[in-house]
């Protein structure tokens, strides 16, 4: 199955849900050229939900590794929220959890952006 992803806004934080698996290929590809594309539309705060993400290969890892180097080399932020037991194991494992923000819930990685869910409606 495709990795699906959908984006939303929160005030001016860019929230992008995955659903599926991030493995080599068209699913890695995908998931960079949604965040480059927000980066390039100016947007400089993003979590990425990954609730529903199924699975993820060392691929899929560097991929989000990539993606937060060139979101910081570009004064942007990339936060992840909703790992997962499975996912977050995987994190600690290659230590790559010392090198992301990790949020518990989406609402949480929001709010430590300072974005607040009304200023969606403004």
């Amino acid at each position: 199955m495709a990795v699906n992803i959908t984006n939303k806004q929160v005030g001016d934080v860019s929230v992008v849900s995955l659903n599926g698996r991030i493995v080599l290929g068209e699913e890695s590809t995908s998931l960079r050229e949604r965040v480059k594309a927000l980066i390039a539309d100016g947007k400089k705060k993003i979590v990425l939900n990954m609730s529903n993400v199924t699975y993820i290969d060392s691929a899929g890892l560097g991929i989000l590794v990539a993606a937060h180097v060139s979101a910081k080399n570009q004064g942007a932020a990339l936060y992840l929220s909703n790992l997962g037991d499975k996912f977050n194991d995987v994190l600690q494992l290659t230590r790559l959890m010392t090198v992301f923000s990790v949020y518990t819930t989406e609402a949480e990685a929001i709010k430590n952006f300072g974005a607040s869910p009304s200023a969606a409606s403004a």
